[in-house]
């Protein structure tokens, strides 16, 4: 494929691209680019929200190019201070490391790990000097740091800024120095980030990093971007009923948004797609089914996918049950439902607890319990069913 055909697929869906000359004529010069992504293990769990970059990353990867993954252990200690009304709390090395184990394991169900290079930021932050520090902060002004908006809002605010906060950026651009980066990409919380970093870059010498950013999607509420915090995720290590349940969970206004960045699907059937979406012509149900299949067989196999999606059918169609599901085991005779709840069926809180009952999430052998304070006589077998997707055997000890 030419540099102007790469160009084409690689600037797909972007949302900032600094610039479209500047990376095409990098793409010109028909060497392996280095392609940069700085992670910080803030938590140990990918996302579907991950999966946009990650994915963008591959497709340079198979047009040849080096993927150069910065696991920022160091900077997770700081904390990323995007898109944050306030300081972030920072982590232990010990989490930074556990956490940074974990991520760079998953990302390799996308990416291609021959065509990876992994690399930690402690390697070279680690031995900077205050010394070091200084006259690399020296190479950027507050005035340009309060550019940002999230600074700038926490300012109006009366919000605290610490100091960390603006090495952050500085951290994460000499990143870009050590490695040479030929382009950086990232979500688009994280532009003001990346041009600091072409702007660190030139400040040693180097030429100038092309920066791409991508779209956040939205979470399974439709609503919230993306995020572990805000229980509305897609985990990469879900299990593929899960994973495709959770998929089918998500409005019905997210699903061209998924198809463009989660799937392989071409132009004309994306166009295709948002036709049927906007004319009605399929029951949006159906389209969903597809997507879930397309989204699952990344992570699993097309078999798994589809037999995940058979199973969905019989589940939520057919009104039948899963043909496995965890056991709860009781040695009591009764218990309260908002115990039940919490001590064996992994609810956060009796409050969490409470407004799945008051919601009509609850059910016992599809039988929807209504009163907070019921409490249950067990029967051995009987099937405890939180939400649409969560599914119990009560077991008599």
């Amino acid at each position: 494929m030419n540099p102007e055909e790469q160009f084409k697929e690689l600037s797909k869906n972007h949302v900032s691209l600094i610039s479209e000359e500047e990376l095409l004529g990098k793409l010109k010069n028909k060497r392996s680019l280095r392609v940069k992504l700085g992670v910080d293990p803030s938590r140990p769990d990918l996302h579907l929200g991950h999966a946009v970059v990650l994915r963008k990353l591959r497709l340079f990867q198979d047009f040849g190019h080096q993927v150069v993954l910065i696991i920022g252990d160091f900077t997770a200690r700081i904390g990323d201070p995007s898109g944050r009304s306030k300081t972030r709390p920072m982590l232990s090395r010990e989490e930074a490391r556990l956490n940074a184990e974990s991520y760079s394991k998953q990302a390799f169900r996308i990416l291609d790990r021959d065509r990876t290079e992994i690399r930690f930021n402690s390697e070279w932050l680690d031995p900077m000097s205050f010394e070091d520090v200084i006259r690399l902060s020296a190479k950027y002004t507050v005035a340009r740091m309060m550019e940002r908006h999230d600074f700038a809002r926490r300012y109006a605010d009366n919000e605290p800024i610490a100091v960390s906060e603006f090495l952050y950026p500085l951290a994460q651009a000499y990143d870009s120095v050590v490695v040479k980066a030929d382009v950086e990409i990232g979500g688009d919380d994280q532009f003001f980030n990346l041009v600091v970093g072409r702007k660190i870059q030139e400040e040693y010498g180097l030429e100038a990093q092309a920066i791409l950013t991508v779209p956040l999607i939205e979470g399974t509420d439709g609503k919230l971007k993306m995020s572990k915090s805000y229980d509305n995720y897609i985990a990469f290590d879900d299990s593929p009923k899960d994973m495709f349940g959770k998929v089918m969970s998500i409005p019905d206004s997210l699903m061209s948004k998924y198809f463009r960045l989660l799937t392989d699907k071409s132009d004309r059937e994306l166009e295709e797609i948002d036709k049927k979406l906007q004319d009605k012509t399929v029951n949006p149900r159906d389209l969903k089914l597809e997507l879930a299949v397309e989204i699952t067989s990344q992570f699993f196999d097309r078999e798994i996918a589809e037999s995940s999606k058979e199973e969905f059918i019989n589940i939520f169609r057919n009104k039948e049950l899963p043909e496995e599901m965890p056991e709860i085991k009781l040695v009591e005779d009764s218990i309260s439902i908002v115990d039940l709840l919490v001590s064996r069926a992994k609810i956060q809180s009796r409050s969490e607890a409470r407004r799945l009952i008051d919601q009509g999430g609850v059910r016992i052998n599809d039988q929807v319990l209504e009163d907070i304070h019921s409490v249950l006589e067990i029967s051995d077998g009987d099937v405890l069913r939180i939400g649409k997707k969560r599914f119990y055997r009560l077991v008599k000890c």
